[in-house]
């Protein structure tokens, strides 16, 4: 004889029906055709409930082994509950043991993307700070480059799916799909481009002077008074094509030189508003988790969202340098966010 089939979810809400009201196990058999006693089985399984979960006694470590664990998490951070625990030389703990012990003294975090700040990177941050208190920032020109690419940063393509909905389908592309390099300045309430640095092009210090050549010099610097040239302050960061002589050099040939060639601490951007504007620009050309199919499109929309930020919002940006330096002395050069 061949195994019985087991009960169909519409056959054991009938027998629940059947069962409210009133009729007997071997009467609802009778109408659903099956066999007396698979209704009976059903019927008492149904009254006996779930099993209680039963507890297993947790593996236990000694107090001795628990504070090598604790200093063991304290020098390796971001390190697994198993490597953790092989470096104390504890074996045989299960992994929930293990992350149940780790809770109690530990959180899982990822890694800050800040730079690291040493002693000597913090007196340099209050020197300049103090150098700079006194300076009027709306002549200051803040500039650094950004890259943008098809597909936006990682993590940006989340968000919120209605109830029945699917998540749309992103693009994965094989190899990548590349990016497009951005360069801009922020004065006052005007905005300094944006200029595309020319695809393949890679900056050293002969490229980063003949792009400014190009596009600052020739598209806008050249444009200004001479007494707007007497006062303007030039600010770039520490990146090798920015800082090396070749550049210094250039740059002082063109009238910008000591006092209008601002230093820059290092281990800093949290300092340059101009880090506020492309943080602007991100997210209204990755919003709703845009992507893109080729670099003139993505060059496109950094050119559409830059032309969208007002003159208040970038006066808003470099009128913020006054509060940023009292931070760096209130933190004694340390990072104070953006």
């Amino acid at each position: 004889m061949g195994q019985k089939k087991d009960l169909k979810g519409s056959e054991k809400s009938k027998i629940v029906r059947y069962l409210a009201k009133g009729y007997s196990s071997l009467k609802t058999a009778k109408l659903l055709k099956r066999d007396h006693r698979t209704i009976k089985c059903f019927i008492q399984n149904s009254q006996q409930g779930r099993k209680k979960r039963v507890e297993k006694p947790r593996c236990q470590i000694t107090a001795h082994e628990l504070r090598k664990v604790k200093r063991a998490a304290a020098k390796m951070p971001l390190a697994s509950s198993l490597a953790i625990f092989q470096s104390c030389n504890i074996t045989g703990v299960p992994k929930s043991t293990r992350c149940a012990i780790l809770r109690d003294m530990a959180k899982v975090r990822k890694a800050e993307r800040r730079p690291p700040l040493n002693k000597t990177h913090k007196l340099k941050l209050q020197d300049w700070a103090k150098k700079y208190l006194k300076t009027d920032f709306s002549k200051v020109l803040w500039t650094d480059e950004m890259r943008v690419s098809l597909d936006g940063p990682d993590g940006w393509a989340r968000g919120w799916i209605g109830k029945g909905q699917r998540a749309p389908v992103r693009l994965r592309r094989q190899q990548g799909g590349g990016g497009v390099l951005v360069w801009a300045g922020i004065i006052k309430d005007e905005l300094v481009g944006p200029f595309r640095v020319e695809d393949g092009v890679k900056l050293n210090s002969q490229s980063y002077c003949q792009f400014l050549e190009d596009t600052f010099f020739k598209q806008w610097y050249r444009k200004k008074s001479a007494s707007f040239k007497k006062n303007m302050i030039f600010m770039q960061d520490n990146a090798p094509s920015h800082a090396s002589k070749y550049s210094t050099a250039w740059l002082a040939r063109k009238g910008i030189k000591e006092e209008k060639l601002m230093t820059w601490p290092p281990c800093s951007p949290d300092l340059n508003p101009i880090e506020n504007l492309w943080s602007i620009i991100k997210c209204e050309i990755y919003k709703e988790g845009k992507q893109y199919t080729s670099l003139n499109s993505v060059w496109e929309a950094v050119v559409a969202a830059a032309r969208n930020v007002d003159g208040e919002q970038i006066k808003t940006l470099t009128e913020s340098m006054d509060g940023r330096l009292l931070s760096v002395l209130a933190k004694k050069g340390g990072y104070i966010g953006r």
